[in-house]
């Protein structure tokens, strides 16, 4: 199982409408997390000093071949649909390599008690 954490910001004017798309995550976009040997789901929110909103994801990754299970969930149709609702919202940050919409974060420190 490998952790992961990623980071990317909000836009300001978009905080309320994400907040309502993931109140009523449509179930095919979850099942498709779940067939890409995604468990653990979470994405956090914090305002922070500079005023902005930043979102944090986390999750675990299961499975054995983490490109092309990331490619399965990028083809679906489903996910697309989502995409296209979610990413207006979002803004990628400085630093995030190109091709990718979340900045990857590195893993400092776990305790699995």
């Amino acid at each position: 199982m490998t952790r992961y954490g990623k980071i990317i910001a909000l836009r300001d004017e978009k905080v309320t409408e994400y907040l309502e798309l993931h109140r009523a995550v449509w179930p095919p976009v979850d099942e498709m997390k779940q067939k890409c040997h995604i468990h653990n789901f979470t994405i956090f929110i914090q305002k922070l000093p500079d005023g902005k909103h930043y979102l944090f994801m986390y999750f675990e990754y299961v499975g054995s071949n983490y490109a092309a299970d990331m490619a399965k969930m990028a083809a679906d149709p489903i996910t697309q649909a989502w995409w296209k609702l979610t990413e207006p919202c979002q803004e990628r940050l400085p630093g995030t390599p190109e091709g990718e919409w979340w900045l990857d974060m590195e893993e400092v420190c776990h305790y699995d008690g």
